[in-house]
């Protein structure tokens, strides 16, 4: 089924290269990806937040382009609960061999405990779940309870150029050195490996072989920062599961060498939701918008608050909106429209509450323009404000210079970036504040000066 799945999303064109940034530079992925997990997760990697397409859970109205994407994201989301039993069973072993070390006796029958959690999960009743658990239980729990999977396609020989692995002799990376980022710390990591492999595709000798063999896909695990313990290179074959237990993630790099047949993967993460869900964002958005106030009368909007800590405040969470999210979702053009349209609402909602926060930015700058305020406190809010301005400046022009990169221009137009939201003087759009900043920045620092 799961086989079936990745071919499905495949053909239904739902794997696409990331276009991510190191160093300052954009860079478009060897490998093809899709997200999918939880609804309202994303994924955050070299500074390309990633959105899930989501597999269908009962509480959601989730509408998909076709029935075949609806069957593929359900079988992952199958996959997934295998995996994470897998992945109970896996550290459960470990802990109960290291607990018969330690000690002899213990408090619990973590096997029955165990059995009992993962089929009864869904239905503990709240008088069985407000028994006593020991820590370790939970945090195993914790650890293992998969969110999301990202989803990988490559085909080798599609390839103009794969880089080398450059320091034990590996030959072809799909994927270079590097820490899964962004997870709960010392979650594991399970990954299911499918290499569409044919007759045309065979193994080599192994004796005529001084390294790896180059027809087939490996994972490679070094430990991390170090170049002198030989790096170890683990051959992948259809249908093969690796597991990343406990901190492995932490004191290892993993790769993944190319082989020469197409190959797809599913790698299933506890990616870390605290500041990465819908919920949490739309829940930092009504925070922000407590310190505005409708006068009942004229209308008028107003701020309740000018304290530099509630400024600041509210300026921080614009900015995550806009540069996290709202930017975030847009640069990746249309992509997801291929699979289903279940973000467009939220990202609608999000667009709404950031003009209302572009509104209130609009309020402090008419408020420090006054000065019946105390001092102390204008200089105070001024400093504080002026900041997050020159902050939003910057990666405005970061994140348009982006949308307009070579690498950018080169994609098909339904992923082309878009820089969004955007607008002019000219525009029609009726917002408070221009796009760029850089008048409002130096009236700012003028009277910055002028206070001083």
């Amino acid at each position: 089924m799961v086989q079936e799945s990745f071919l499905a999303l495949r053909e239904h064109n739902c794997f696409f290269q990331d276009l991510v940034r190191i160093k300052g530079k954009d860079f478009l992925t060897p490998v093809s990806r899709i997200l999918v997990g939880n609804p309202g997760c994303t994924y955050k990697y070299l500074n390309t937040r990633l959105f899930t397409v989501p597999w269908p859970t009962g509480s959601h109205d989730i509408k998909y382009c076709s029935p075949q994407i609806h069957d593929a994201c359900k079988a992952l989301m199958r996959l997934n609960d295998y995996l994470h039993i897998e992945t109970v069973k896996a550290l459960q072993g470990q802990n109960l061999l290291e607990n018969k070390q330690i000690q002899d006796t213990t408090v619990i029958d973590r096997k029955e405990s165990f059995a009992t959690s993962l089929t009864e999960q869904e239905s503990v009743s709240k008088d069985q779940s407000s028994v006593c658990v020991p820590e370790d239980d939970r945090s195993l729990k914790n650890r293992t309870s998969y969110n999301l999977t990202l989803l990988n396609y490559m085909d080798p020989l599609q390839m103009l150029y794969l880089k080398q692995e450059p320091y034990f002799g590996m030959g072809n990376m799909a994927v270079s050195w590097h820490h899964d980022e962004n997870l709960v710390e010392r979650s594991a990591v399970a990954v299911y490996s499918y290499s569409c492999e044919d007759s045309s595709v065979q193994e080599g000798n192994e004796q005529e072989l001084k390294g790896r063999d180059p027809a087939v896909w490996h994972v490679g695990l070094k430990v991390a920062w170090d170049i002198e313990t030989p790096g170890l290179a683990v051959p992948l074959h259809q249908g093969d599961i690796y597991l990343m237990l406990d901190d492995l993630n932490m004191t290892h790099q993993h790769c993944v060498l190319a082989g020469l047949s197409p190959r797809f993967s599913s790698t299933h993460r506890v990616a870390d939701s605290s500041r990465g869900t819908l919920e949490y964002i739309l829940g930092q958005c009504e925070l922000a918008l407590q310190n505005l106030q409708t006068d009942s009368d004229s209308m008028a909007l107003s701020l309740k608050s000018l304290e530099a800590a509630v400024v600041k405040q509210v300026e921080e969470i614009h900015n995550e909106v806009e540069f996290e999210w709202l930017r975030q979702f847009w640069f990746q053009g249309k992509r997801y429209l291929n699979c289903t349209d279940w973000w467009l609402k939220p990202m609608a909602k999000l667009e709404e509450f950031w003009r209302k926060l572009e509104i209130m930015t609009s309020l402090v700058l008419s408020e420090v323009r006054k000065e019946q305020q105390i001092e102390e406190q204008r200089n105070e809010t001024i400093s504080c404000f002026l900041l997050l301005l020159k902050e939003r400046q910057k990666l405005r022009k970061e994140w348009t210079a982006r949308c307009q990169s070579d690498a950018a221009e080169s994609l098909p137009e339904d992923q082309r970036p878009e820089c969004h939201p955007f607008w002019t003087d000219d525009n029609e759009c009726n917002m408070p504040l221009p796009y760029d900043l850089e008048e409002v920045i130096a009236y700012l620092q003028n009277l910055v000066q002028w206070i001083e």
